[in-house]
């Protein structure tokens, strides 16, 4: 049973990690670079879109990773598999309280309305974001190591 909820956890996190990464450094980019218009439809979709998946997303990696360290408690892998639902636990808090308050704004702004320092909300919410991002790859890592060393 553990080495399966070894797998389980090690591949939602790594799966959510990928997205979240790809987000960081490929999509966000890009739509950056847009005009204002095309850039704020992109941003407000991808805000409901991902704003609407990630949460879940976020907290069934957080329960898997806790389970895992539970069940596996006593072992050599437990405390590094803690460790990993430590940093799942604050990139949660993390997406809560930083992240998810420019992203409930994000997801309304249009090319005809929308703030004047759209771009900086936005580069704050992509600086946030890679901070999230390091989280969770650590955590991943942790994960990872975890499940292997059983």
């Amino acid at each position: 049973m553990d080495v399966i909820l070894g797998i389980l956890a090690t591949t939602t996190v790594g799966i959510m990690v990928g997205v979240e990464l790809a987000v960081a450094v490929v999509v966000n980019p890009i739509t950056l670079r847009l005009p204002a218009g095309p850039s704020l439809s992109a941003r407000a979709d991808g805000a409901r879109m991902l704003g609407a998946s990630m949460p879940v997303w976020y907290i069934v990696s957080l329960v898997l990773t806790s389970a895992f360290a539970a069940l596996t408690w006593g072992s050599a892998s437990a405390s590094t598999a803690a460790i990993a639902a430590v940093l799942l636990a604050v990139s949660v808090i993390m997406s809560v309280t930083l992240l998810v308050p420019i992203n409930n704004r994000t997801r309304t702004w249009t090319a005809e309305a929308h703030p004047t320092d759209w771009r900086e909300q936005v580069r704050r919410w992509d600086r946030l974001h890679i901070v999230r991002v390091a989280v969770i790859v650590a955590a991943f890592a942790l994960l990872a190591s975890a499940a292997t060393i059983l």
